[in-house]
This record gives C-alpha cells, sequence and structure tokens, in this order.
C-alpha cells in the first residue's frame, strides 16, 4: 500500500493543475449521472403507478411538486429533454475525462522514462559495473509498460472514488439509514480484500523476477550464439527456456486465479449482502416503494463500483513492485549520480599542455577486500606523446585507463591534469577531450556515415573520408555497394571485425581529440592494416597525446614511453628498446614469447 500511496504523490507532484481539471471532470460526470437518476422521482410520479410524496422521498419530493405544476405531457417533455441533455452533458465531459486521462497517463509515463533514462547517463561507471545491462534493459522496456498499465489503473481507481462518494451522498439524502449501511458492507468488503491484494503483491514480486531472469537469459543467450552454434549448445539453452516460460505460464495463470477467486467471492457476498440489504430495507427502515426502488437504482450502480476498487487495488499491488523497482533504479542512479544535466552545456574541450600525471594511486573495486586492482601508482604522461601500457592479462591495464578518463575515481591519491587534480569541476572537460577506442568495437545498427557523425553531426563529406582514410577503412568503404550509406547490422555484425575496428578507430579520429586512448584496438586487424594503422598513429604523433593498451607488443614499437604492469603495480618503465634489452625483466620475456609463438605460426 505504502507504493501505492508514493505512486499518487509522483503522479500529483508532476501532473498538477491537469489532475485537478481531471477530478473536476470526473465529479460532473458523476453528477449528471446522479442528476439523471434522480429524475426517476417525477417520472415514476407522472406514471401514476406509484405515489412520490414527502413521506417517500423526503430531500427530494421537491422535484415532484415542481412538476406537478405543468400538465403531464409537458412535465413529461421537460423531464426526458432534461434527461437528454444531462446525457449529453455526461458524454462530453466523459470524453474530455478519458483524454486527460489519457494525456495524464502518457505524460507521466515519458516523464519517468526520460527522467530514469537522464539518471542512467548521468550516473557513474561503477554503478554500471555493478548493475547487469539486461536488468535495465527490462526496466526500461516491460516493467515500464507495467507502470503505464498501473497509472491507468489508479486513474480508474480515482473515477470510482468519485462516482462512489457522489453516488452515496445522493443515496444519503434519500435514506441515511440504508447508505450507511450499504456503506458498512462496502468498506467491510474493501477491508476484508486486503489478504488478496497481499497476494497480489507477491505474485507481482514474482512476475518482476521471472521477466529479469527471462530478458537475462535471452541477451546473453544471443550474445553469445555464435558460440552456442559452434559449439553444439542448443539443447541445454532451450531446456532453460522451456523451464523458465513454464514457470512465467504458472506465475500468470496464478495471478488470474487469485483475480477469479477473489472475484467469485465478492460476487457471492455481493449478493447475500443485497439480500440482507432488502430484507432491512423493507422490515425494518420501513423503506416506500418509490423511495426502494430508487435507493435499489443507486446501488445496483453502486456495487460494480466497490467491485472496481478492489479490483483496481488489487491490480495496483500486481504492478506496484515494477514501480518500486523503477524508483530504486532511479535512487541508486542518484546515488551515483557524477554530473548534472546543466553540466553538459558549454562544455570545452580541454587542451593538454604539459601531460597527464597518477600520484600514489590506490584502487579496488570492492573496498572491504583487499584485494586491490592498482597499487602505488606513480606515472607520468607526457602531452603529445605516445604511451603504451602492457602486462599480463588481469594486471591492471584497463583499470588504470579507466582512472585516467575519470570512469573510476582512486581509493587514495589523485590524478592530475596538467598540474591540476581530476574532480567533478574538470571531469567533463577531459571526457570532451578524449576519443575511446575499445577491444570490443561498438556500432549502431544505423549507416557507416550515421555511426561516424554521431561523434560529430556535422563532419562533412572530405572530413569523413579523411578520417576513413587514416583509419585504413577507406578502401572497403569505397567497395561497399551503398558506400558511406550502408547499413551496417546490428552491431556492424555485416562486417569483419577488422573492418569494424578500423570504423570505430576513423570515428574517434573525426573527433579530433587531444587525448587518443587505444585499449587493444588493433587486436582484430591483419598484419598488413596494423602496419597502416601504425603509420597513421605515427603521424598522430606530436598532434595529440595517445595512450594505447597493447596486447601485441609489435605495434608499440614507436612508443615514446612503455609502462608494464603486473598485479596492480609498475615493475618497469622506458623506452621499448631499453625495455627489451633488459633480459630479465617481464617485457622481454613477453616479447620473447610473442616472437616465438609468431615464428612457430609463420612455420
Amino acid at each position: 500500500m505504502k507504493h501505492v500511496l508514493y505512486f499518487t504523490k509522483r503522479i500529483h507532484s508532476f501532473s498538477g493543475r491537469i489532475l485537478y481539471l481531471n477530478l473536476i471532470g470526473m465529479v460532473l460526470v458523476s453528477l449528471f449521472e446522479g442528476v439523471s437518476i434522480l429524475l426517476l422521482i417525477p417520472l415514476i410520479n407522472l406514471t401514476g403507478l406509484l405515489d412520490v410524496n414527502s413521506k417517500s422521498t423526503s430531500a427530494f419530493s421537491w422535484l415532484s411538486t415542481f412538476f406537478n405544476n405543468f400538465p403531464k405531457t409537458i412535465s413529461l417533455l421537460i423531464i426526458l429533454v432534461m434527461y437528454l441533455l444531462l446525457i449529453l452533458g455526461q458524454s462530453f465531459f466523459q470524453r474530455k475525462q478519458t483524454i486527460l486521462n489519457t494525456k495524464i497517463q502518457q505524460s507521466f509515463i515519458r516523464h519517468l522514462r526520460e527522467e530514469t533514462y537522464k539518471l542512467l547517463l548521468q550516473a557513474n561507471w561503477s554503478f554500471f559495473l555493478n548493475k547487469r545491462k539486461s536488468d535495465i534493459i527490462n526496466l526500461m522496456t516491460n516493467e515500464i509498460i507495467l507502470v503505464s498499465a498501473g497509472t491507468n489503473m489508479f486513474l480508474q481507481f480515482l473515477t470510482s472514488i468519485v462516482f462512489t462518494l457522489i453516488q452515496l451522498g445522493i443515496a444519503f439524502c434519500l435514506s441515511p439509514k440504508m447508505t450507511i449501511c450499504v456503506m458498512f458492507f462496502g468498506i467491510a468488503i474493501i477491508f476484508f480484500s486486503r489478504k488478496f491484494i497481499n497476494k497480489s503483491n507477491l505474485i507481482g514480486n514474482e512476475t518482476y523476477e521471472l521477466t529479469e531472469m527471462y530478458i537475462a537469459g535471452i541477451t546473453d543467450h544471443f550474445n553469445g550464439i555464435k558460440d552456442i552454434k559452434s559449439n553444439m549448445l542448443e539443447e541445454p539453452h532451450l531446456t532453460w527456456f522451456q523451464d523458465l516460460s513454464k514457470r512465467m505460464e504458472l506465475n500468470r495463470l496464478k495471478l488470474v486465479k487469485l483475480n477469479t477467486i477473489s472475484e467469485l467471492i465478492y460476487k457471492i457476498v455481493s449478493a447475500v449482502l443485497i439480500v440482507i440489504f432488502m430484507f432491512f430495507s423493507i422490515k425494518m427502515f420501513q423503506a416506500q416503494q418509490a423511495q426502494l426502488i430508487l435507493i435499489v437504482i443507486i446501488f445496483s450502480r453502486l456495487w460494480p463500483r466497490f467491485s472496481g476498487i478492489q479490483s483496481n487495488l488489487e491490480q495496483l499491488g500486481s504492478v506496484s513492485p515494477s514501480f518500486k523497482a523503477l524508483v530504486d533504479l532511479q535512487d541508486q542512479c542518484n546515488k551515483t549520480k557524477e554530473f548534472n544535466e546543466r553540466d553538459l552545456h558549454n562544455v570545452k574541450p580541454l587542451l593538454i599542455e604539459k601531460g597527464l600525471e597518477c600520484r600514489n594511486i590506490n584502487f579496488r573495486y570492492n573496498t572491504t577486500e583487499n584485494t586491490y586492482a592498482l597499487q602505488n601508482i606513480n606515472l607520468n604522461i607526457p602531452a603529445n606523446r605516445m604511451t603504451a601500457i602492457v602486462g599480463r592479462s588481469g594486471a591492471g591495464k584497463s583499470t588504470l585507463i579507466d582512472l585516467l578518463m575519470g570512469l573510476n575515481q582512486p581509493e587514495t591519491g589523485e590524478v592530475l591534469i596538467d598540474g591540476e587534480s581530476l574532480t567533478s569541476q574538470n571531469l567533463l572537460a577531459l571526457r570532451r577531450s578524449i576519443s575511446y577506442v575499445p577491444q570490443d568495437p561498438f556500432l549502431f545498427n544505423k549507416t557507416i556515415r550515421e555511426n561516424l557523425q554521431i561523434i560529430d553531426q556535422y563532419a562533412n563529406e572530405e572530413q569523413i573520408w579523411e578520417a576513413l582514410d587514416f583509419a585504413a577503412a577507406a578502401d572497403f568503404v569505397r567497395k561497399l555497394p551503398n558506400g558511406l550509406d550502408t547499413l551496417i547490422g546490428d552491431r556492424g555484425i555485416k562486417l569483419s571485425g577488422g573492418e569494424r575496428q578500423r570504423l570505430v578507430l576513423a570515428r574517434a579520429i573525426l573527433r579530433k581529440p587531444s587525448i587518443l586512448v587505444l585499449d587493444e584496438a588493433t587486436s582484430a586487424l591483419d598484419t598488413e592494416n596494423e602496419s597502416k594503422i601504425q603509420e597513421a598513429l605515427e603521424r598522430l604523433k606530436g598532434t595529440m597525446t595517445i595512450l594505447v593498451i597493447a596486447h601485441r607488443l609489435s605495434t608499440i614499437r614507436n612508443a615514446d614511453q612503455v609502462i608494464v604492469l603486473d598485479h596492480g603495480e609498475i615493475i618497469q618503465q622506458g623506452q621499448f628498446s631499453q625495455l627489451a634489452n633488459e633480459k630479465k625483466g617481464m617485457f622481454s620475456r613477453l616479447l620473447r614469447k610473442q616472437m616465438g609463438v609468431s615464428v612457430r605460426s609463420m612455420n
């Protein structure tokens, strides 16, 4: 229930005036319907079947008295015209209210979607290290749709409440005793439905967990579809999928069973209560015939509303886990926020004049453990020079790069840019000056032109081809059927690994960065294209600061300095030839090992 209340506060804070207009519309629709029912009083009197007098209708006997002043035919015409006008008015305001409902629902969901996405983009890198990508995708797709449905249920719930209150008010004027009796029965039914609401909430939690598992599994499976097909792993994956699908089916069936059993119990109890109500109305409250007919008509319309309120509460209980998960995600993003939206405006790239420095840096991913990813890092990276970082797998190379780019912050020590500490004040300016080329190149399911212009939407044809030439990608792009306008598929699947890497490198160069970071970016290139990239990097030297994480040591022969990491510590530092000649050093051993592998592969 607390999530429903929080949900209410969020809608109120977002919608404001429109929500109040919507409530006014609900009141008008309910009033028109209530008044149209009251017209039955003079209509019954006109038929002559029942006598409607002051004793039978108390507060509303004046209606009959008013129409008695006119001839019966004129009274009948007036009543029917009034009824027609009331129905027209009700239909008009109901249409307006439906449009307002939709506007509130869609605007609120758009607001939640945009706000969540903005907060995700503003969260720091550590947030994404601790969060599954598939969980975020699930929240931004499936769960937000459920929240949208929950918004609609909430507005229906409000409509039912307003209608019920107005109809109860009219009924109270007709017969206070019978109205209080019915109110007691209705509130009792809603009170006893709490058990169903709690069960619905538990099933909603299970639904959320199963959907999360489903999205995570499907994402992993299709990301690794090549491995699945190559290693004939279809059977275990199909078994997993079938088991999970069965659980999802049973979960849905469980929710339907709960809703139908609550509906069945409600109908049975309602029927019993109506019988009791009728008995007490006639025997104890001594209701007159006309009065009884009116109250029965009113309450025959009220009982479905009580049922609707109970049903809406159950459905809100089932979707509240989705809303809670979305709010929790926003809270997590807020706690890990590294910049605000206004910080993105007018951010100018840094011009690195002296270079980057790591001073007494220690870093670990989990502060509760004693294992450090980096420790005692003291390092100078001169501006407009090429610095290579090498080491065995797990040595801390990528972690060091992440710290230099401000993705992670050191536990102790500091990163300096031209002698100034890297803080939230200059973080975005640093990022604006960096082009990063990862080992696993990321491309969008768009054309080559669109993929390149993502980095610079104003880049012209000449600049694009210049970047492609620089990255040794121009030749293969020219051979494609549609050139720059060729669609390259999901993550660039229509291209080879080397072609994808060269496109990403061209995109990085198109930005004209102050710092170019290559994270094993030549690992998928053949010898010929690797040589072209080396030549390109050589031409770049002196114009920008180049940081290279290298697995192939042959690619860094022209580096101005080489940093060797092992177990998170710098164990060697110097020029390529100098480190190669240190026979007992790790760099020399790695180099000899790679050269030996290269010679054997040639033989």
